[in-house]
């Protein structure tokens, strides 16, 4: 019985793997080979990277880049263990990254920015780029340079058409979403005066919570990693003029001085916030939200009690964004991370809508301001077009 559910549970794991396959394509790397003069390297000293789907016909000058997440190194001895890997080497890195979802080239998937000019950015730096540490310890090879790598990186896109773009979007999911956030102001300022920049944030919304032990267990990580990276000179000084660097790492106390229109989307019951922010494995020492972390049907009342406290607690610190019609947000109520770069959770007929519209429609609607764009979802289990944890 058990080997058939298996086989079955791979078969339908293949079949939606074929799906996003067939919907996606692949996109070469590029290497900023002349960012390693300036500093400007991954964690191992190896230059950033990209990958590029060159826009054509009215989308030629508009641009979309897309940061990579992956978390974040808050010691040398966490930056180490990743030092060698992707998450610190474009040496690790696959040569060919699967394009879906907002980075799709397909008008059907994808309407309002199939055409664009399509960048992902491999994140290499340990700290959503906002390192700068001058010192290269000999005995570990560590380069905290991720705010020069982040220069490097716009400028190169600079002189390859980004000079005349219209629009353009920064954009990231995860850790990649914070560095939309906290480059969202450097970024307009890099590109020219006469470009529409907005930023786009998915599942980069990290809230400062304690954990269900009590502890500020993330707001003592973020301390760490903007420590270690040397981070706090290029964090917004709006943020840090008032209160410690590392509370500058949370979106909430960032998001109220961004100039630049901003759109946010989370699952208000974010899976790696549940794993590590709300029932981190050291206050959860016991494992008892451990099948809860990994499939939400399986959470006792006591703990989804829990979590629909965590939600509230994330739509309160989500109201720093304001109401302004600059600035959009789509907020469902499922139970998972990253939804845009993926076509079944951007827009397909199954994909997640709050309020009669997708994830698509609402960040096209608000970048071209067709309509207001603010949508909150209704609280768990309220959405059945969620796809809890399938995409996580």
């Amino acid at each position: 019985m058990a080997d058939a559910r298996l086989r079955t549970w791979l078969c339908v794991i293949l079949s939606i793997q074929i799906l996003i396959k067939s919907e996606a394509f692949n996109v070469g790397i590029t290497y900023v080979q002349n960012a390693v003069a300036k500093g400007a390297v991954c964690l191992d000293g190896s230059p950033p990277a990209y990958h590029f789907d060159k826009g054509v016909g009215a989308g030629a000058n508009n641009w979309l880049i897309l940061f990579e997440g992956g978390a974040w190194c808050n010691n040398v001895t966490t930056c180490l263990a990743r030092r060698d890997t992707r998450l610190g080497s474009s040496k690790q890195m696959v040569k060919e990254l699967s394009f879906s979802g907002i980075l799709s080239n397909k008008q059907k998937f994808n309407p309002d920015f199939y055409n664009w000019n399509k960048i992902k950015v491999r994140y290499c730096d340990g700290a959503s780029f906002t390192g700068d540490v001058e010192a290269v310890n000999p005995a570990t090879n560590l380069h905290f340079r991720g705010a020069r790598a982040f220069v490097a990186i716009v400028e190169d896109l600079m002189s390859k058409g980004m000079s005349n773009a219209q629009n353009a979007i920064l954009a990231g999911c995860s850790a990649g979403g914070l560095t939309a956030i906290l480059n969202c102001d450097r970024f307009r300022a890099l590109v020219p005066a006469r470009t529409k920049v907005k930023c786009l944030a998915d599942a980069g919304y990290f809230i400062n919570a304690k954990d269900v032990s009590g502890a500020s267990h993330i707001e003592n990580f973020y301390s760490e990693v903007v420590a270690t990276h040397g981070s706090a000179k290029n964090l917004p000084t709006s943020c840090t003029s008032k209160m410690k660097p590392g509370l500058c790492f949370f979106p909430q106390n960032v998001v109220p001085q961004i100039q630049t229109p901003l759109f946010i989307i989370n699952a208000a019951y974010d899976s790696w916030q549940i794993k590590n922010i709300l029932a981190p494995g050291v206050a959860d020492r016991h494992g008892t939200w451990r099948s809860c972390k990994l499939d939400i049907k399986k959470c006792s009342p006591n703990q989804l009690k829990i979590m629909q406290d965590f939600r509230l607690e994330f739509l309160r610190a989500l109201s720093a964004v304001g109401t302004s019609p600059s600035r959009g947000m789509f907020i469902d109520s499922c139970n998972t991370h990253c939804q845009a770069g993926t076509e079944a959770t951007w827009l397909r007929n199954d994909s997640p809508i709050v309020a009669k519209t997708s994830i698509a429609k609402a960040v096209g609607d608000w970048y071209y301001e067709r309509i207001t764009s603010q949508k909150i979802d209704c609280a768990y289990p309220c959405n059945p077009t969620c796809h809890n944890g399938m995409f996580d």
